[in-house]
């Protein structure tokens, strides 16, 4: 199948200076990765790109929605009970693990420590920068804990890796704590200890958008439609030869 076959999803390809690099780093969006359907048009775009020598490096946002859902749960969590507005943030991805053939019970650590988040936001009455970002990380967690489970069962070796090993933040002068968690700016400069590392990998990386690590070893955020900013440091920190930003078009 050829990339053009792919008629739901369309791609942005950046070239970098690096044509020798192993690593191809894919970043999808919330829309292309919340259907089966399109999972099977990831699965067989990675394939070509392992065919063709290189190691991709996947990024992926949260299910197409989550991320606004969570933001609406935070909202009303320190004055009333959130119970429905967990439950279908949990059937959405329950329905895409049904979709995936891949058992939802390996979701069950990421929801249960959202459940006791909002249980201390509701306790507090408050939503503090970093319970907040905390919270938000759950939508990329949990959507790459189904899809790695999804390629694996597809025969390919994709490695689930925490995005918050991979890329630190910053402190940036004259930073308030809030944007130091919640908008977060990361160090991106070639790094030949992780491209050796990542070089070693027997397969393929996963890994999740949008979240980081503070040099404290919080969770932190890169604001809204960070999962390309993730794509692009990644890209620079691996001297990766290209960068493809694929999202979900009409065609």
């Amino acid at each position: 199948m050829s990339e053009q076959e792919h008629a739901s999803l369309g791609i942005d390809g950046v070239e970098t200076p690096f044509p020798d690099s192993p690593f191809v780093v894919m970043k999808f969006g919330g829309r292309s990765v919340a259907t089966a359907e399109n999972w099977a048009s990831i699965a067989q775009l990675i394939r070509q790109r392992i065919d063709e020598g290189t190691i991709p490096v996947v990024v992926h946002s949260a299910l197409a929605g989550i991320s606004n859902e969570l933001e609406e749960l935070l909202g009303k969590a320190t004055s009333g009970d959130v119970a429905a507005e967990l439950r279908a943030i949990h059937e959405q991805h329950e329905r895409l693990a049904a979709d995936l053939g891949v058992d939802p019970l390996l979701l069950e650590p990421e929801f249960q420590n959202l459940q006791q988040l909002i249980e201390g936001v509701r306790l507090v009455g408050e939503v503090s920068p970093r319970v907040h970002a905390r919270v938000m990380a759950t939508g990329e967690l949990a959507a790459t804990t189904l899809s790695v489970a999804y390629l694996q069962r597809q025969g390919l070796p994709a490695r689930w890796q925490d995005a918050r090993e991979l890329l630190q933040s910053e402190t940036q002068r004259d930073q308030t704590e809030r944007s130091g968690i919640l908008a977060a700016s990361c160090d991106f400069a070639p790094t030949a200890e992780l491209q050796a590392e990542l070089s070693d990998t027997n397969g393929f990386i996963l890994t999740q958008g949008f979240i980081a690590r503070s040099d404290s070893g919080e969770t932190v955020l890169l604001g809204r439609g960070g999962s390309d900013t993730s794509g692009a440091y990644l890209a620079v920190k691996l001297q990766a030869r290209r960068l493809e930003i694929w999202t979900d078009v009409p065609g």
